[in-house]
């Protein structure tokens, strides 16, 4: 293929489509199932889930004014992101608070993402996060994960656009992969929940919010539990309008 046609089918990647219409929610269905029935394939969903947990702290942190330094995984995929500025105040609350909704959201938005077309800018999005992330790893196994997860993004942001699925449910591999990644990202988020509601570490987001607040660790468990409520069930209502079961 020519520089020019590389060019073309790049910006071909990155632009919205045509939304699939019907829209095909089986394979991403598969996947759910995959991650759920192999262990190994769970706790490679949930290493993405911390990563994306840290972005969460990382993001609200620059959009308050902090300053991003650096973040880490660890061998027990707990994490740590390193945000500078005042140690106390809104902007403090927000990036403490911003983590475990982060996973839940993005994934949401991946599921809508493949069902409306918005692939290709999502995607792209993404990429250029994650070597932000990249260049922000602390350490060599937070380094080989974000690569992981970069070529894990850019082969479903080249994977080909063509219906591949036959009969009254149809969809793109690449949205359907999408939309099954979304909806991994959800489920780890339930899982990373039920771990931190478990945990009596008062150094765990929820403690560090009531010293932050007085408001007890329950409250902010709370919201969290109404925020990845609330992206499943937009991401399961958007799946079952899009088959056409509402």
């Amino acid at each position: 293929m020519t520089p020019s046609g590389l060019l073309l089918d790049a910006v071909d990647r990155i632009l919205p489509s045509t939304a699939p219409d019907p829209a095909a929610v089986w394979p991403g269905i598969l996947l759910l199932v995959l991650v759920l029935a192999v262990p190994t394939a769970r706790r490679w969903g949930r290493a993405a889930v911390t990563v994306i947990h840290e972005a969460g702290h990382a993001g609200v942190g620059l959009l308050v004014g902090r300053r991003f330094e650096g973040f880490t995984v660890d061998a027990g995929l707990g994490g740590r992101a390193i945000t500078s500025g005042r140690g106390r105040g809104p902007g403090r609350i927000a990036t403490a608070w911003a983590g475990y909704p982060a996973p839940a959201l993005i994934g949401c938005l991946l599921v809508h993402a493949a069902l409306g077309g918005w692939v290709g800018p999502i995607l792209t999005l993404a990429l250029i996060a994650e070597l932000v992330l990249l260049i922000k790893s602390r350490s060599a196994r937070t380094l080989g994960l974000v690569l992981l997860i970069i070529a894990a993004t850019t082969a479903l942001w080249w994977a080909g656009s063509s219906v591949v699925w036959a009969g009254p449910l149809a969809l793109a591999p690449r949205d359907a992969l999408t939309a099954g990644a979304g909806l991994v990202l959800l489920l780890g988020a339930w899982d990373a929940l039920r771990d931190v509601a478990a945990s009596h570490d008062p150094h765990q987001d929820h403690g560090s919010l009531a010293g932050l607040t007085h408001l007890p660790g329950w409250f902010w468990l709370g919201t969290w539990w109404l925020v990845i409520a609330g992206a499943t069930a937009w991401s399961a209502w958007g799946l079952a309008r899009s088959a056409g079961w509402v």
